[in-house]
């Protein structure tokens, strides 16, 4: 096989089809890209790495546009990545792979990939979503269910650390100033959180014996079919906060959740974890979360 002149048909056979069908000039890409790429592995195995920078300066030379070196690089990388993904994203593009390249481990690769599909995230979305690790701030547990595919739970998508912009760069934060930060920045908190949740109120009044109580956040997560308790403390975790919320959630199980609706889940949002504390816990529907000034 020639491998250049295969490299350089598939080019232009994808400049004719995007001009021609514009409606499918991504998938026309990606699988150019994904047959460019099985190309240059199986012309490296035969002439080595060096190969790709001759090709460059011959398709750059010939077809007028500038195939730069590190473009076929990453061309036979997505090509590599490809082989190994075990679901294939119509919604994403080309740029959305240009950004999950650098990434090596493919479990992570997979995570951003379905986080895309189900969310639809645009570009500058995933960019961030990588840039702030939000793969490594997934529990373990999590990790390793992506791995096995084992089924979720509404805690498994809960970030540690959970980012909280500080648009106004405070120094000192109250809990009511936590709450306004969050609040001014809801869609984002609740992406925090994972997938599927939508807000009801913040200072969910409910009423306890005699006394009136305040529930810092009531959330509720639409897949999982059930409440969420939000809790914030800006100290280290305490044993009262947990039989607090342990009361908030049962008030919400007793009073507002339906006989088809799973129990409640509660989140303490803190300044800092304490595992002793939550080792002890035996409520396992309740999570605490640090949470991180942006």
């Amino acid at each position: 096989m020639n491998y250049y002149n295969e490299i350089k048909k598939q080019i232009i056979n994808n400049e004719i089809t995007k001009k021609v069908k514009d409606y499918s000039k991504n998938k026309s890409d990606l699988q150019t890209y994904y047959n460019i790429g099985k190309i240059l592995a199986e012309a490296g195995k035969h002439y080595g790495e060096g190969i790709i920078k001759e090709y460059s300066k011959k398709l750059t030379l010939e077809l007028g546009k500038k195939y730069k070196p590190s473009l076929l690089y990453k061309i036979k990388q997505f090509y590599d990545i490809y082989e190994k993904v075990p679901t294939m994203s119509g919604n994403l593009t080309w740029s959305h792979w240009y950004e999950m390249l650098s990434i090596k481990e493919i479990d992570k690769i997979v995570y951003y990939v379905n986080q895309c599909e189900i969310n639809n995230l645009n570009v500058r979305d995933l960019r961030s979503k990588i840039k702030s690790q939000e793969y490594e701030r997934l529990p373990k547990d999590t990790r390793n269910k992506i791995i096995k595919k084992d089924k979720f739970k509404v805690e498994d998508f809960v970030k540690n650390p959970i980012l909280i912009k500080n648009s106004y760069n405070y120094n000192e934060i109250s809990e009511k100033l936590l709450k306004q930060l969050i609040l001014e920045d809801i869609d984002n908190f609740l992406l925090e959180l994972g997938n599927n949740f939508s807000y009801i109120g913040n200072e969910y009044k409910i009423k306890v014996g005699n006394s009136y109580n305040y529930i810092d956040l009531l959330l509720y997560n639409i897949e999982f079919n059930c409440y969420v308790v939000v809790e914030l403390k800006i100290t280290e975790l305490k044993k009262e906060y947990i039989e607090q919320i342990q009361i908030y959630m049962n008030y919400i199980d007793n009073n507002l959740r339906k006989i088809h609706q799973d129990k409640t889940i509660g989140i303490i949002i803190c300044k800092k974890d304490n595992k002793f504390i939550m080792e002890y816990c035996s409520d396992d529907r309740i999570l605490s979360r640090e949470y991180e000034l942006l």
